[in-house]
């Protein structure tokens, strides 16, 4: 019998390949059978919760206390998924629209879940469908007369994402054993959802989203010829080490902002693929000590090394994390949770949608680059004797 861990690894695994694919059918029937495992192991929680009464247990699935305003939703939620007719029972009544506080806390969570999230500019924009950048990263401030040309300067250096445009729809599935548990561990079995379907589909688009209908991602190039919506990918240039003189000539790239301007690069994030990372990225960065120890992920700059199952093969993303832009949220006033008839089987549950609207892209062409390492060598250790005339290494004999 396979273990819980394997079988949420392979439902894992099924959701991400069915977000790559775009087929609407297969992620459906991915994320909720992701969901429903989910909503198993919650019931578990629950039952030895009011068996044991363990802290411990409220704790590990994030159970917290809520609003007045999550509390009347969630109840809301509840009584709809327990009536004989959810759609009318859940459309009736004026609390479908998912809080805020709510997204609040689920971005919270992703960070630790997905780190490439947590290294990059993040943001909840539930109460707006724009979201203010600085792109040309200059200082919005200057000192002498506010001339022509500076105030011209100034305002082509903020612009505006339009986070309306593209959504991420997650699926709720409640089993009528889930309708009694109360809105504290409702409030926990919808954040979890909610996590991993926002988790995995941001780091998506914020990695290789075309720009059609999805974010830009940092493998885009932003200079490139865009056809029917959808950004070319950036040339690859081929590096071998990862060495002072290549991650140097890296971070020069990097801190080329804007028309022309120099940059502070205070950190390079690194984005790979697992496997690469395994294969290639660890053994050029790892030694063995005289201590005999290894010591990993040496880079002789500070870097951030992440591992994301959306990078290309033989592929790695170097960037300033920061310099890319994503808003996620319930866009004003959409985010209306609604009942779903796309998943028809699933006669004991009802299943409802919820819509997450956001988008996001790097602020700059040259806040990332892609680099070729299918030719990516293991770290060499250097020995270096300094002044060997003056301190001559004895013989057994001589000493």
């Amino acid at each position: 019998m396979k273990s819980k861990d394997v079988i949420k690894q392979e439902l894992h695994d099924n959701l991400s390949a069915a977000m790559k694919s775009e087929d609407q059918d297969q992620l459906t029937e991915a994320f909720c059978q992701f969901a429903m495992n989910i909503q198993q192991d919650v019931l578990e929680d629950i039952r030895a919760y009011r068996d044991t009464g363990d802290q411990a247990i409220l704790a590990r699935r994030g159970v917290r206390q809520l609003t007045q305003q999550e509390k009347t939703f969630y109840t809301a939620l509840c009584k709809a998924a327990a009536s004989d007719d959810p759609k009318m029972a859940f459309t009736g009544i004026d609390s479908t629209t998912l809080p805020v506080t709510v997204i609040d806390t689920v971005l919270s969570d992703i960070g630790t879940e997905f780190p490439l999230l947590d290294a990059i500019s993040l943001q909840n924009v539930s109460a707006q469908t724009k979201m203010i950048v600085n792109k040309q990263g200059i200082q919005l401030a200057v000192w002498g007369a506010l001339t022509t040309a500076i105030t011209e300067e100034l305002s082509g250096a903020i612009g505006t994402v339009n986070v309306a445009l593209t959504k991420l729809t997650a699926f709720i599935p409640i089993d009528r054993d889930m309708i009694d548990v109360g809105p504290e561990w409702m409030d926990a079995y919808a954040r979890a959802i909610l996590a991993e379907a926002l988790g995995l589909g941001l780091c998506q688009g914020a990695v290789a989203g075309t720009g059609k209908d999805q974010p830009v991602g940092m493998l885009k190039d932003l200079d490139g010829a865009v056809v029917n919506g959808v950004y070319p990918d950036k040339a690859a240039a081929a590096i071998t080490d990862l060495s002072p003189e290549t991650v140097g000539a890296i971070a020069a790239t990097l801190a080329q902002g804007p028309n022309g301007r120099m940059r502070k690069v205070p950190n390079i994030l690194v984005v790979v693929n697992p496997v690469d990372y395994f294969n290639k990225v660890m053994p050029a960065t790892t030694y063995l000590t005289p201590q005999g120890t290894y010591v990993n992920n040496v880079l002789p700059y500070p870097c951030t090394i992440v591992q994301d199952i959306n990078v290309p093969s033989n592929k790695a993303i170097f960037g300033i994390g920061k310099r890319y832009a994503l808003g996620v949220g319930k866009g004003g006033t959409k985010g209306a949770v609604e009942t779903s008839d796309e998943f028809q089987f699933l006669d004991d549950k009802r299943v409802y949608k919820v819509k997450a609207y956001g988008d996001g892209q790097p602020l700059d062409n040259n806040a990332f680059v892609v680099k070729d390492i299918s030719g990516l060598q293991p770290m060499k250790a250097q020995v270096i004797v300094a002044n060997p005339a003056s301190n001559p290494v004895k013989t057994k004999e001589q000493a």
